[in-house]
């Protein structure tokens, strides 16, 4: 059996864009992926408008904690995604990066983040056709 592919999300504050995208991913792949989320400047909490809005896709990301980014969560991860955190993740060789630019839910009401949580699905579920092997 092959060991799954590690993805690790990373944005700013590590409270909402890439709570959310591992909270979709863990949620759409099970143990087939291995989900890390990280933040360069974490936050003391996640966004509870990123947390509602997860609620309602019947995910639940509130007991999640931003962490920091760490050189070997890069290390240790076949995928990086970036999301909007700049020049500020380490780079290695051989790494699959991605940079997904979207808007930071910060500040915002459920209104405008329900678009954002919505692209993000739409990239997990691309994400992972690209990196699962198709079932036969």
């Amino acid at each position: 059996m092959t060991t799954p592919p590690t993805v690790l999300f990373v944005c700013v504050h590590n409270a909402g864009r890439s709570q959310m995208a591992a909270g979709y991913l863990a949620a759409l792949a099970g143990d087939r992926v291995t989900v890390l989320s990280a933040g360069s400047e974490p936050k003391d909490q996640i966004n509870p408008v990123a947390v509602a809005a997860m609620a309602e896709e019947g995910i639940d990301i509130a007991q999640n904690i931003p962490k920091i980014l760490t050189t070997e969560a890069v290390q240790e991860s076949d995928v990086v995604i970036t999301m909007g955190c700049g020049d500020t993740c380490p780079f290695f060789p051989g790494k699959r990066y991605e940079d997904w630019a979207l808007d930071d839910p910060a500040g915002q009401g459920i209104e405008a983040v329900r678009p954002i949580r919505d692209e993000i699905k739409r990239r997990i579920q691309c994400l992972l056709a690209e990196i699962l092997p198709a079932h036969p």
